[in-house]
This record gives structure tokens, C-alpha cells and sequence, in this order.
């Protein structure tokens, strides 16, 4: 079996020293897509193929590459991740990194080919490499958040359509750049945020929107705790591991000694690289606040600090160990969000009763609303997979990626785009500056500035290593 175009002459690496000077040589290198036989990708013809490479093979790929992976459609031609190879991810048996997955992607397609060998993913270092290849259609972004901007406005500006898990973004104002980097370039973009592609959790959303529970009286919201230990006060920096490319890990985020507890699985507990807890799980709880109460396309305008804890001065983590805070909407609803069992999902309380999603499905309050049949001419929210009525959170990626794909091809919005995901993490964000800041803050969603407070407004931004910019 032919080579792929990635190690043809010509190929990346000529690509990539342009690349790295201009970040827009994107008319360089390959003149067309590598084709398989049908045997190997199933019987899609090459032509509606889509050419997928996944950044970052940690935890989370082990989820949404396979998600990939079974579609009929999709070829995955690229895996990339500083990390070589090694265990130390969230359970400690994980051994990941682009060599593993990239054996994974080869031994996939090599068993449906039924020929015990398949050579056709090629596995990166850098990222950058992986834009310059004109083959690529789709780049699926499962990085550490403070990766997610810089990557998705590369992408756009190199023609790639983008899956991005959720947390959208690191701060507001780099959300607003993705938003803007996505629909200059016209690009398709999904939010990975899958809880949109669950039957239960969109029928429960819908009951709110038709006022099956009465007036709306107020939104709990319920996070997970912090599921990783501390190193504590008197850490120590470590060696970086051979094979894993720290500074190009680092990249935008401030210089900072290594440590095994700052990266993989558990960067989310440092503010320079995610939000905690708050934008996590926040993330998926809040998104279903704003879906039943059809407040997607905007945020509260209030918040305020309930008591959240925070790590003593000294630790590696600096993210809150207990989230605690309240937002209020324009309208004067309230929502709550907490660390609480059951440690995820959304409970909205009306008048008439109440309904909650979680890990274990769909509650309502009365018990025969969760049978109550929406009604053509009632308020209907877009669904992900039509032919799904089972609800399984094993369904929720594989449904939540095949509406991505369709949202391809289609060339319209699936059914999380970045505007979407944007303001998710925009709530997540106010919320974790509402607790850090131990005060009230307002905000304006139309000009995504906190109003009359400099110091609060000054932390929608961080600044960037450089040469890294938006």
C-alpha cells in the first residue's frame, strides 16, 4: 500500500518552515487527498469522504476519536500531540499519545480492511504541521483550554472545518475571537458539548420552553467536585519526560516549571490553562440552563460569589474546590450553580413543578410530565440525530459527531456552534471571576464588558507568550 502525501517530498515538512514564518502557506504541498480502497473506509466514495486529524491524543480522544472512527464516511489521515507516548493520564493504566493512537487509528482500519496492516495515519508533533496539509477537511481539537483559540483561528484561516471540545474557550475576549475567526473564514464548527444530542435532555428542555412546569422560577446547576489531589504547597519542578514537547504544550500560557501534575488530564485545575470544575462541568450543566430557557445566544447579566472555597497560596492548583455562585438573567431569573450531588446536570423549579437532567436521565416533578408530548405548533428544539429515540449517553458523542459531519456537508450550523459554545463558556467565566473577586459583578452581553468594575473587566483577557497571538 502507497504512502500517504505526508511523507512525500514536498510533503509537510517543506510546508511547515513556510508555515511557521507566514501561518498562511496553506496553498502548499499536496495537490489531492490520499484514497483507500472502499474495503478499508467502507463504501463512501472517496469523493464524499471527509479527511479528519485529531489534536490531542489524551483522555478525552479515547471518547471522541472512536466517535470518528465508526463513521462511514470519515477517513482519519492524522493524529498529533506533544506528548510521544506515555501512561499518567486521568487513570494511570492510559497509555496515550500520538504514537499509541496513532497504532489505534492503523490497527482500526486495518482490521476493517481485514489485512492486518494499514499504514495511513500519520502521527505529529506540531499542530502547525497538520494545517499546512491541503488533504485535511476536518481538524478535531481536544486540547487543553488555553490551546483552544489559537488552534481554532489557525484552523479557520487554513480552510479546516472544527470540532472543539468544550470548554469553548479560556477567556471571553479569546471565545469572541474563535466566533469571529469561524465565520470570517466560513467554517463549520461544533461545540462538544454532547449533552445537545441527548433525546431526554432535549425533551426535558422543551417541557420548560412550553411551560409544562408553570412560570419559571428559578435554575440549579450542579458541578462535579475537583477529582484531582494536589501536590501542595513545597512542590518541586520535575524533569520534562523524554518525548514530550513541554514548551510547545505551554505554548500561549505563561512560562512555568514542569510538573507531572500541571499536564495531561489534570491541567484543568491551573488558571492558566482552564477554569476548574466551574468551566468542566459548568460547561455542560450551564449549557443546559441556557437551552431550556432559550437564552443560547446570550448570559446573565449579574453574578455573584455563595461561598465558593479556594486552595490555600502555595499549591499547583489554583481552581476552585468548591463552586459556588449566583446569576441573574434580564428578566430577573435566577440561576444557582454549585458543587453538589448530583454532581452534574440541571434542575429548572416553576410554579408547577420541576424538571431535571442528569447523569441518570430525565426526573420530573409531577412524574407524568416526562410523558407530556410536545406539540407540532410547540416550541421544538433542533435534534442531532432524528432516527435516535433511545436515550443512552453511549449514543450522545457518536450523535453529537454524525451532526457535526452532516453540518459539513450541509454547510450550515450543527447543532452547537461556536456563537453557542461561546456563551456557555462566557457564563462559566463570570462565574469563576465572581468567586475569585468575592463581589458582585455586571455584565453587558451586547458589548461583553463587566460593567463599572476595571479590575473585574480586566480579567476577560489574558495576555499570550509570545509569539503566540490571536
Amino acid at each position: 500500500m502507497s504512502r500517504s502525501p505526508a511523507r512525500r517530498a514536498g510533503g509537510p515538512s517543506a510546508n511547515r518552515r513556510q508555515f511557521l514564518k507566514l501561518s498562511s502557506a496553506w496553498g502548499l504541498g499536496f495537490s489531492s487527498p490520499w484514497v483507500v480502497p472502499c474495503s478499508v473506509l467502507g463504501n463512501a466514495a472517496p469523493s464524499n469522504r471527509i479527511h479528519v486529524a485529531v489534536i490531542g491524543n489524551g483522555n478525552q480522544s479515547t471518547i471522541d476519536l472512536p466517535a470518528f472512527l465508526e463513521q462511514p464516511d470519515v477517513q482519519v489521515l492524522a493524529v498529533c500531540d506533544v506528548n510521544t507516548a506515555s501512561h499518567g493520564y486521568k487513570t494511570p493504566d492510559q497509555f496515550l499519545g500520538r504514537k499509541p493512537v496513532q497504532a489505534q487509528v492503523n490497527a482500526y482500519y486495518a482490521k476493517r480492511a481485514g489485512t492486518g496492516e494499514y499504514k495511513g495515519c500519520d502521527a505529529y508533533n506540531d499542530f502547525r504541521e497538520v494545517l499546512a496539509r491541503r488533504d485535511i477537511d476536518v481538524v478535531v481539537l481536544v486540547v487543553p483550554d488555553h490551546w483552544h483559540a489559537p488552534m481554532t483561528v489557525l484552523a479557520a484561516e487554513a480552510g479546516k472545518d472544527i470540532y472543539c471540545e468544550k470548554p469553548l474557550s479560556l477567556t471571553v475576549e479569546q471565545g469572541r475571537a474563535m466566533v469571529n475567526a469561524v465565520r470570517k473564514h466560513q467554517r463549520i464548527f461544533q461545540t462538544g458539548s454532547q449533552f445537545r444530542s441527548s433525546p431526554a435532555n432535549r425533551h426535558g428542555c422543551e417541557l420548560v420552553l412550553n411551560g409544562r412546569i408553570g412560570k419559571l422560577q428559578r435554575i440549579l446547576t450542579f458541578i462535579a467536585e475537583q477529582n484531582a489531589v494536589d501536590p501542595g504547597p513545597g512542590w518541586k519542578p520535575e524533569p520534562v519526560p523524554e518525548g514530550f514537547d513541554y514548551d510547545l504544550w505551554l505554548g500561549p500560557a505563561p512560562e512555568a516549571p514542569y510538573h507531572s501534575g500541571r499536564c495531561l488530564y489534570r491541567f484543568r485545575f491551573i488558571l492558566d490553562y482552564s477554569g476548574g470544575q466551574t468551566t468542566n462541568f459548568g460547561c455542560h450543566s450551564n449549557d443546559i440552563a441556557q437551552w431550556g430557557t432559550g437564552n443560547s445566544h446570550t448570559v446573565p447579566i449579574e453574578y455573584e460569589d455563595m461561598g465558593s472555597v479556594w486552595p490555600a497560596p502555595g499549591g499547583l492548583y489554583n481552581t476552585a474546590t468548591k463552586v459556588a455562585f449566583r446569576a441573574r438573567y434580564a428578566d430577573g431569573l435566577e440561576l444557582i450553580c454549585q458543587t453538589a450531588p448530583p454532581f452534574f446536570g440541571c434542575r429548572f423549579e416553576g410554579t408547577e413543578g420541576w424538571v431535571q437532567f442528569d447523569f441518570k436521565g430525565l426526573h420530573t416533578q409531577p412524574e407524568s410530565l416526562k410523558n407530556s408530548v410536545i406539540g407540532p405548533n410547540e416550541i421544538r428544539l433542533p435534534v442531532s440525530n432524528p432516527a435516535r429515540q433511545q436515550d443512552s449517553m453511549k449514543f450522545y458523542i457518536p450523535d453529537h459527531v454524525r451532526n457535526f459531519l452532516d453540518a459539513v456537508k450541509a454547510r450550515k450550523d450543527p447543532i452547537e456552534p461556536v456563537e453557542i459554545g461561546h456563551r456557555t463558556a462566557t457564563l462559566c467565566h463570570l462565574g469563576n471571576i465572581a468567586m475569585l473577586l468575592k463581589r458582585k459583578i455586571r455584565f453587558d452581553p451586547e458589548k461583553e464588558q463587566i460593567v463599572g468594575d476595571d479590575e473585574a473587566n480586566r480579567m476577560l483577557r489574558r495576555p499570550m507568550r509570545p509569539p503566540w497571538r490571536i
